[in-house]
C-alpha cells in the first residue's frame, strides 16, 4: 500500500494549525465582553510604532477605530477556523481566513517588518503554514478537477 506522504504532510500541517487556532481564539474569549483588553493591545502597539509607518497608519485608520467589531470577530475567526481545519472542512477557505487574521496580526504589531518575524514562532510559521495550506488546497480543486473532465 502506497502512502501518499504529501497529503499525509498536509493534514498534519492542517490539524496542528487547527488546533493552535483554535486555543488562540479560545484564549480570547473575554474579548467577546471586554473590547478594552484588545483596545489596550492595539494602543500599546500605537505608542510602539513609528509615526507615518504602515503599523501606524493601519492602527490608527483601521483596526482602533474597528475595535469593538475586531474584539468579537477575532476570537469567532480564530475558534471557527481552527475548527475548519481540524475537520478538514473548507480547508482553503478557512486556510485563507486564518492567513488574514495572522497578517492583520502581524503588521498591527509590527512584527512582519521586523527580523525576529523570521525566528518567532508566531510569525513565519503559521503564516507560511496557513499559505501552504490555502495553497496546496487550490491545487488539488484543480488536480480533481481536471481528473474529472478526462
Amino acid at each position: 500500500m502506497a502512502v501518499d506522504r504529501q497529503a499525509a504532510g498536509i493534514a498534519v500541517l492542517r490539524i496542528c494549525l487547527g488546533v493552535f487556532f483554535l486555543f488562540e481564539g479560545i484564549g480570547k474569549l473575554r474579548w467577546f465582553t471586554d473590547s478594552s483588553i484588545l483596545a489596550g493591545q492595539l494602543s500599546g502597539w500605537q505608542q510602539a510604532a513609528p509615526i507615518g509607518s504602515l503599523t501606524h497608519v493601519y492602527l490608527t485608520r483601521v483596526a482602533i477605530p474597528g475595535v469593538a467589531l475586531f474584539s468579537r470577530l477575532v476570537p469567532l475567526g480564530e475558534i471557527v477556523s481552527g475548527l475548519a481545519l481540524l475537520a478538514g472542512f473548507w480547508t482553503p477557505f478557512f486556510a485563507s481566513v486564518a492567513l488574514f487574521m495572522a497578517l492583520n496580526f502581524h503588521v498591527g504589531s509590527g512584527a512582519l517588518f521586523k527580523y525576529s518575524f523570521l525566528t518567532n514562532g508566531y510569525g513565519l510559521p503559521v503564516v507560511g503554514g496557513t499559505l501552504a495550506l490555502a495553497l496546496a488546497g487550490a491545487r488539488a480543486r484543480k488536480t480533481v478537477k481536471a481528473k474529472v473532465t478526462k
